[in-house]
């Protein structure tokens, strides 16, 4: 039997999604958790892989077991084992043609930022921080630019295993409430570091340091040297995976109203 999770999680304290042999990553929390709940050990395929600080909201996740539990089971006898900041948030059934990666039709991200003169402190590793004021329209023209699919080579990591540079990036919504701003980046993949070295650019617009025709010259250079350094991961989350509406997987947790 297939089944598919619905995963938050506060990265702060974790090295990132991906196991790695020291065993301080959400994935291995998640895999223990899951084996001990079911008894036997077990291995999870995830939508898209956070760095570490990166937060998630709905991670999805699939796995194969030969236990017969209710949906409902998995997830309150998982989060008996998983700590405090880690949550499964819905189980389903699914056919065993779906992969949690390979079927997904896009990807969301959203960052959350304070604009302030000081630092914040309640909001320490879950909002990036600007200290100087921000244009929200010289961002928007800026992001308008990146609309489309293109090679994002000049927005990628020297660490990306992706195969292609290559993506299509559906929509970039930029809003304010307060001193709070949400960035919210809609894909069909993303690059590793490709979301937090575009708002490095889209930031270094809004504070007036670069023109918004700036971010063109940076897509077309494909050099990363040209583009900003790469931001904060404190204030960014996975908002999740979309799949098929056929599917009926939920696209949202309860964790997506918290956010500003």
């Amino acid at each position: 039997m297939r089944l598919a999770l619905g995963i938050s999680y506060r990265g702060s304290a974790y090295q990132g999604w991906q196991s790695q042999p020291g065993g301080r990553t959400v994935q291995d929390s998640v895999e223990r958790a899951l084996s001990d709940f079911a008894a036997v050990p077990l291995r999870v395929m995830c939508a898209g892989r956070t760095d570490a600080g990166v937060h998630a909201l709905n991670q999805v996740v699939h796995l194969d077991c030969t236990i017969e539990r209710a949906p409902f089971s998995w997830v309150r006898g998982s989060n008996r084992y998983l700590p405090h900041d880690i949550a499964v948030q819905w189980c389903q059934p699914v056919d065993d043609a779906f992969h949690a990666r390979n079927s997904a039709l896009g990807r969301r991200y959203a960052y959350v930022l304070r604009e302030s003169p000081v630092r914040p402190a309640l909001e320490q590793g879950l909002a990036g921080w600007s200290f100087r004021r921000l244009d929200g329209d010289a961002m928007r023209a800026a992001a308008a630019l990146l609309i489309g699919e293109h090679d994002f080579s000049a927005f990628r990591s020297a660490e990306c295993q992706a195969a292609s540079p290559v993506k299509i990036l559906r929509a970039i919504r930029i809003e304010s409430r307060g001193s709070y701003w949400r960035f919210d980046f809609d894909a069909s993949a993303f690059l590793h570091h490709m979301v937090r070295n575009i708002m490095g650019c889209l930031l270094a617009v809004g504070a007036g340091t670069r023109p918004p025709g700036w971010i063109a010259e940076v897509l077309a250079s494909r050099d990363r040297r040209v583009a900003a350094p790469t931001f904060s991961p404190d204030g960014l989350y996975f908002v999740g995976p979309y799949y098929d509406p056929a599917l009926a997987l939920p696209d949202g947790t309860a964790a997506l109203d918290w956010l500003p």
